[in-house]
């Protein structure tokens, strides 16, 4: 298949090797020029502009932010110049806002171009196995052409949340808030029991191979329990890109928040004393044993 591939951060960059080891053919592009050139060591076509690269059977994109997509889809003239010859869907995989993404729907609407919101559950490790958990929405008709990338080359398991695009995304950032609230009362719960002599370690193995089974207590209880902010698997001003999406699209429906605004200032806090390139789940955690000076 003749594939698009747009924003190559560390996620975008293991997806888009499971496309070429597929044998895919892929065009690709990114703002800064060293992971094309990985890429192109690998197969792949270097693209001169996103526009060059907005272009195939299938389109991916998986850019950082609003700011971002905005810039490099809208801003820059690429979607007002696609056509369905030239992209027949485009599948957008970033974590955006509900109204980005239906903006994005209705501009590629009236292009004649298929949209599909993806956003992934997963980090770049699980992208590089094909283990992500996709979340789906868009058009039906044009889901049949990208189902066998997605669940099988890609991802594991996709599941889908109707033809409204933002679903998908909403769903994206609901389950990113779940996760940074379970971050967080993981740190509050250790300086709790750090209080009375305590390890955090001690807790979150007792809570990881008891009531909490799973990646998330196990995984990010050892990285908080071991102060491991480096290397940076998901950025904290990544984290907080997300939160204050969640934050904002619960205000737009009504929908008070108030965890999520806890999370929000806290991770400001971090993000004031120079913790934005850190690892998202430590220095959260983290943030909340500080504050009771563990």
């Amino acid at each position: 298949m003749n594939i698009g591939f747009v924003g190559l951060g560390n996620m975008g960059s293991a997806i888009a090797v499971r496309l070429l080891e597929a044998g895919h053919a892929l065009r690709v592009w990114n703002r800064s020029p060293e992971p094309a050139r990985r890429l192109a060591e690998r197969g792949a076509q270097i693209a001169a502009t996103a526009e060059e690269a907005f272009r195939g059977d299938v389109v991916f994109s998986m850019l950082s932010d609003d700011e971002v997509t905005r810039a490099v889809l809208i801003d820059s003239g690429v979607l007002a110049r696609a056509t369905p010859a030239a992209t027949r869907v485009h599948v957008n995989m970033a974590t955006i806002s509900a109204a980005l993404a239906d903006e994005l729907a209705e501009r590629h609407q009236e292009r004649g171009v298929g949209y599909l919101a993806a956003p992934v559950l997963g980090r770049p490790d699980v992208a590089a196995a094909g283990k992500l958990t996709i979340l789906l929405a868009g058009p039906r008709q044009f889901v049949e052409p990208v189902q066998p990338l997605l669940e099988g080359t890609i991802g594991q398991k996709v599941w889908r949340f109707g033809e409204r695009a933002s679903r998908a995304n909403v769903v994206k950032l609901a389950v990113n808030f779940m996760l940074a609230a379970a971050i967080e009362s993981m740190g509050e719960a250790a300086a709790l029991t750090a209080g009375y002599g305590v390890e955090p370690r001690e807790l979150f193995e007792l809570i990881g191979q008891s009531l909490f089974p799973g990646p998330v207590y196990q995984g990010y209880g050892r990285l908080i329990a071991d102060g491991r902010f480096e290397p940076a698997g998901f950025r904290a001003r990544l984290g907080l890109k997300d939160v204050r999406l969640a934050v904002a699209s619960a205000e737009a429906v009504t929908t008070p928040m108030p965890v999520g605004s806890l999370i929000r200032d806290s991770m400001l806090e971090a993000l004031a004393r120079g913790e934005g390139e850190k690892e998202f789940g430590v220095v959260l955690g983290r943030a909340a044993m500080r504050r009771a000076g563990k």
